[in-house]
């Protein structure tokens, strides 16, 4: 299983790197609202005051986590790049195709 909060820092980071590579071309994509669906098992630990943590399932994952309670959630977040003035402008990107990429 992997924290949420790393699937959505591996998403930040590899968006980061499609705009950093983004050349001269004349053809770039303007980022939309991106959405991430995933399985998830909910673990809260240390009783009351206790930290709640997002875990994803992965594909692979081992048939223990099957017996466990599992959700479905949808995130749809709007990647927005700020100007060192803190100013918003819109996202570009472009990039070679990755591996098994849809």
């Amino acid at each position: 299983m992997i924290e949420l909060t790393d699937v959505i820092r591996e998403l930040r980071d590899q968006l980061n790197a499609g705009l950093a590579e983004a050349g001269p071309g004349p053809l770039r994509f303007e980022l939309g609202p991106v959405e991430i669906e995933a399985t998830v098992v909910v673990d809260r630990s240390g009783g009351v005051g206790g930290k709640v943590n997002f875990w994803v399932v992965e594909a692979s994952a081992d048939t223990s986590v099957t017996a466990s309670r599992t959700h479905r959630i949808t995130l749809t977040l709007q990647p927005t790049l700020v100007a060192p003035d803190g100013t918003h402008r819109r996202v570009l990107v472009s990039g070679d195709e990755a591996g098994g990429e849809r």
